[in-house]
């Protein structure tokens, strides 16, 4: 019997200890659960020497279960937020050896013609996996799934790599069912959404490229396509965010790199950036939801970064500069006990929790499934349809006023006000390195628009960063009345809320602002020359 139609598949990696507990669950909440069975599968992978079916987003294989042989090829191997749906055309086989005339649907035939011409295929990679399957049932609408737990290697050449995986495939009902069955079945297990088909895996293994596991993860490179729609601009901006925000949750949770903790919150940051930018053709009621537990994790993540950056950005490199009658030890113990004990742990726990893993569930559903639809806006259609350039230029238009009424007033705001007006220059970077499409003016090309929009944001941010720099140590100057207090005081204030800035512009993070430097001469040779310490 053969079958060609559209697959749609969850991919989740998760450590095989989390694995083993989720098989000995006996119920799945909302899901009746068949049994367990188990088998072993061997795949092994084929393409051209130029890695054609590759590069098409083909894969072929050949997979042997107990004595029986199965021929597969999936066309659309690509994989977003864990999903992936590509068609699939599927045959028994007598052997390893591939046979095309099993194949009896025609467009599967003339797409692997049309890509392979008349290259030969060659044995490329092979996979041996444990799975483990299980055919969920949901009470409420019969939606039927089937859960399958992949433990094994990945064999090329003489070397191997496990692979720990859980897919859950939908065999019926509608796409959003198979989130639902993941928060059921994770509960609090850390996960990470699978970025690669086990075939990109393999082709990644066999060229020496080995994943960076647990390892921070900055923002991936995102450039939008001029004339999309607002919506499919939005639903990429969501994966790009997804992407950052899952991969950091591990990375905090398996080490204390510092950039771990930053770039969680710079993604949750982007998410909440990207939410308010399309907040005028969202439902807001299913955004949400989102947005209060992606506030509630970057506040942990937050605090965490500004204790990282008090201690290795501000106190060490003063400790190490000051004279040997003054010790940091008492000061450095404190804030490093402080940064492990409450911080870090405060959000470790929050990360382990189900909350969260249900958080990045949803969000993958929202993105995926077009969470952001809304039954009562009979204007949404038509303005999520429209093309990304027209609703970008109104949107950084309007970022850019309200930036600029905080910018006629500069010298008179307070310190509320300026930690205002940075995050209003911070929320408008943010929506420039979202890399959304701009209108082009007369004579402009759109990349040219693009740039110049996000490099007067970024001058404008670093302008204030200097002004507020300076203004703070002047201040400083002026109520301490020895080099002593005033440093104390500094790093006091420097703890306090919305002074990130003036901690920037203090260590000249930005060499290219003049004023920057001058702040951190002047205050480095008051240090140096103070014998009162």
């Amino acid at each position: 019997m053969s079958k060609s139609g559209r697959e749609i598949e969850l991919k989740l990696e998760l450590d095989p200890a989390a694995q083993d507990v989720i098989k000995r669950t006996g119920t799945i909440e909302g899901f009746a659960a068949g049994r367990a069975v188990s088998k072993t599968l061997r795949s092994i992978y084929f393409d051209t020497s130029d890695q054609a079916l590759r590069k098409a987003g083909i894969s072929l294989r050949v997979r042997k279960s107990g004595r029986s042989w199965l021929q597969t090829v999936k066309i659309g191997t690509g994989v977003k937020g864990g999903l992936s749906s590509p068609v699939e055309a599927e045959h028994p086989v007598t052997g390893r050896a591939l046979d095309f005339s099993v194949i009896d649907d025609p467009a599967v035939t003339d797409k692997l013609a049309e890509t392979i011409g008349t290259a030969r295929l060659t044995e490329c990679f092979e996979t041996v996996m444990k799975r483990t399957t299980r055919q969920l049932t949901r009470h409420s609408d019969g939606a039927r799934i089937e859960l399958a737990f992949d433990t094994g290697t990945i064999l090329a050449g003489n070397g191997s790599q496990p692979l720990s995986e859980l897919e859950m495939e939908l065999k019926s009902g509608p796409s959003l069912a198979l989130f639902e069955a993941a928060k059921a079945a994770l509960k609090d297990a850390p996960f990470r959404f699978s970025p690669f088909s086990k075939a990109e895996r393999g082709y990644r293994f066999a060229e020496g490229r080995e994943l960076q596991e647990d390892a921070p993860c900055f923002a991936g490179s995102l450039t939008l396509a001029t004339g999309i729609s607002v919506e499919i601009a939005f639903r990429d901006v969501l994966r790009s965010c997804l992407a950052q925000i899952s991969e950091n949750r591990l990375a905090v949770l398996a080490g204390d790199h510092p950039q771990g903790p930053h770039q969680l919150r710079v993604g949750l940051r982007r998410l909440r950036s990207a939410f308010r930018l399309f907040k005028p053709v969202l439902n807001p009621a299913t955004m949400a939801p989102l947005d209060r537990v992606a506030r509630a994790i970057a506040a942990e993540a937050g605090a965490l970064r500004d204790l990282d950056v008090l201690i290795d950005e501000i106190v060490t490199p003063l400790a190490e500069k000051a004279p040997e009658s003054i010790s940091f030890q008492a000061l450095l113990e404190h804030l490093s006990a402080s940064r492990g004990d409450e911080a870090r742990e405060a959000l470790r726990g929050h990360l382990r929790s189900a909350e969260v893993s249900g958080f990045l569930l949803d969000l993958a559903a929202y993105t995926e499934c077009r969470g952001w639809l809304d039954p009562q806006n009979l204007d949404q259609s038509a303005l999520l349809a429209q093309p990304i350039e027209t609703y970008a230029g109104r949107a950084m238009a309007k970022q850019w006023k309200k930036v600029l009424k905080y910018g006629k007033r500069l010298e008179d705001l307070s310190i509320p006000e300026r930690h205002e007006m940075r995050k209003a220059l911070k929320d408008a970077l943010r929506r420039g390195v979202l890399r959304l499409p701009l209108p082009a003016r007369q004579g402009q090309a759109v990349p040219e628009a693009h740039e110049k929009a996000a490099g007067r944001f970024r001058l404008s941010q670093r302008r204030r960063h200097g002004r507020e720099a300076a203004a703070d140590i002047r201040h400083v100057r002026r109520t301490a009345s020895n080099p002593g207090d005033r440093l104390r005081h500094r790093l006091a204030r420097s703890a306090e809320p919305g002074h990130v800035a003036a901690r920037q512009g203090l260590l000249g993070r930005h060499p290219e602002n003049t004023e920057i430097l001058e702040v951190k001469a002047s205050f480095c040779s008051e240090a140096h020359h103070c014998n009162s310490w």
